[in-house]
């Protein structure tokens, strides 16, 4: 097919590299110009694993432009993956989305083409596409809905860090459609990009929008009961949240995906769409108890580490501490609603004194902390100047520290479990998250 993806971002820019990488002729488009360039050019305009890959493979049928009116007269399918940043009453904006198809609605007007074919990905409050989406291509377009246009509602189920692998191999394809036909051709989209057979879910445009949003806040709840069972751990000698989960995920009813204990959730998907959900819960009279408490808990792992950091220094409480890892997760440079981010902001509302590095980020940590906060050029560094230090991703850098890293007595805290304490050597404090346990004498 001939499709346009309107905007090149984190995920836009997957989307484009994997229909061209898998057949399809693809026209990205986007305002930012050096995002426009770098496609044109078969360069990534982000940073994601295996994107370059899929740049590549695809580069003779991907092409990018910032005139939106190309989407319409170009390809006969256009993806929206724009920005829906969080209002203060936790739904989303659609302002993006909505300058973007007045464009897009007008140069449909203009042509002469029977039909055209709109999918937002982006995620928005439900009703969005009924109440917003549908009346402003039609009042743009002059056309009705199913006859002159369509809509389809088709969120993805990705992670950064993994978007390619999530994309071509997803456990479910949701598609909300404005008919039959709409969704029938969603489903001939995918058919060539899929490497596996996801389930497929088809359903009415506002339930599609709720089901997005609804899977989110249930699996942000899955993390926060693990994090829960991970606190109880801590206080248990014996007790081990590993051991646990497992046992637990072996049960089909519960799975064992996102049933691991450690730090709080974060990014640009799980916080926000948990507060959606509750947002849209209550403007439909209802109270979303389960969402408001898994966000509760959230929060509350940042505040308990923090107290557990201090706890550990003592009398030793202007000893630098080290935090390694600064992204929400490991292989992303994404440094919004960090679970790392928060437990060096409460540091430093403590006042001790915080080194941070990561392997991705340390550019916009710099933008973000200025000089509030030491920058260490690697993690070794971070050995040689800090007496405890905290392993707050799992990034496969970290999991490589051993005896050798040491420089003086040190306190790690492993909050993701990753460490060999056989390999730490005699001068280090093993401290695991989720077992009552320490290796080794304390700082």
């Amino acid at each position: 097919m001939k499709v346009s993806v309107v905007g090149l971002g984190k995920l836009g820019a997957c989307t484009a590299a994997c229909f061209a990488a898998k057949g399809h002729e693809v026209l990205g488009v986007d305002v930012n110009r050096s995002f426009v360039d770098a496609v044109n050019e078969g360069r990534a305009p982000v940073l994601e694993p295996r994107l370059e890959e899929m740049i590549e493979l695809g580069h003779a049928r991907l092409r990018a432009t910032t005139e939106a009116a190309r989407a319409i007269s170009e390809t006969d399918v256009t993806l929206l993956i724009l920005p829906t940043p969080s209002l203060p009453s936790g739904e989303f904006s659609n302002a993006f989305l909505e300058s973007s198809l007045k464009d897009l609605g007008e140069a449909l007007a203009k042509s002469s083409k029977p039909y055209h074919l709109f999918v937002v990905t982006s995620t928005t409050s439900p009703g969005s596409c009924d109440e917003v989406i549908v009346p402003l291509l039609e009042r743009g377009s002059g056309r009705k809905l199913n006859e002159g246009f369509g809509v389809c509602y088709n969120p993805e189920f990705i992670a950064l860090g993994s978007v390619i692998t999530d994309f071509l191999k997803p456990d479910l394809l949701l598609i909300g459609e404005s008919n039959a036909a709409a969704g029938d051709t969603l489903v001939e989209l995918y058919k060539p990009v899929h490497e596996n057979a996801p389930q497929v879910a088809r359903m009415s445009l506002v339930s599609a929008e709720i089901t997005k949003i609804s899977l989110n806040a249930y699996v942000t709840m899955k993390i926060s009961f693990a994090n829960g069972l991970m606190n109880i751990c801590d206080r248990i000698p014996g007790a081990d949240v590993d051991a646990i989960t497992r046992a637990l995920g072996a049960d089909k009813r519960i799975s064992p995906r996102y049933l691991r204990g450690a730090l709080a959730f974060g990014g640009p998907c799980f916080p926000r769409d948990n507060r959606a959900f509750v947002a849209f819960a209550t403007r439909q009279g209802c109270e979303a108890h389960l969402a408001k408490a898994t966000d509760a808990v959230n929060h509350e792992q940042t505040e308990r580490l923090a107290e557990k950091i201090g706890s550990l220094l003592g009398s030793a409480r202007k000893t630098p501490v080290a935090v390694l890892g600064l992204t929400y997760k490991a292989n992303t440079p994404v440094l919004e609603e960090s679970p790392a981010v928060s437990i060096v902001k409460a540091l430093l509302r403590r006042e001790h004194e915080v080194v941070v590095y990561d392997p991705l980020a340390i550019p916009q940590a710099k933008v973000l902390f200025g000089r509030s906060v030491a920058y260490a050029d690697s993690a070794r560094a971070c050995f040689e100047s800090s007496a405890l230090c905290v392993i707050a991703t799992d990034a496969a850098e970290f999991r490589q520290i051993d005896s050798s890293y040491i420089r003086l007595p040190t306190t790690i805290i492993d909050c993701w479990r990753i460490l060999d304490p056989k390999k730490l050597g005699a001068s280090v404090t093993h401290v695991i998250l989720g077992r009552c346990e320490r290796i080794g004498a304390p700082v």
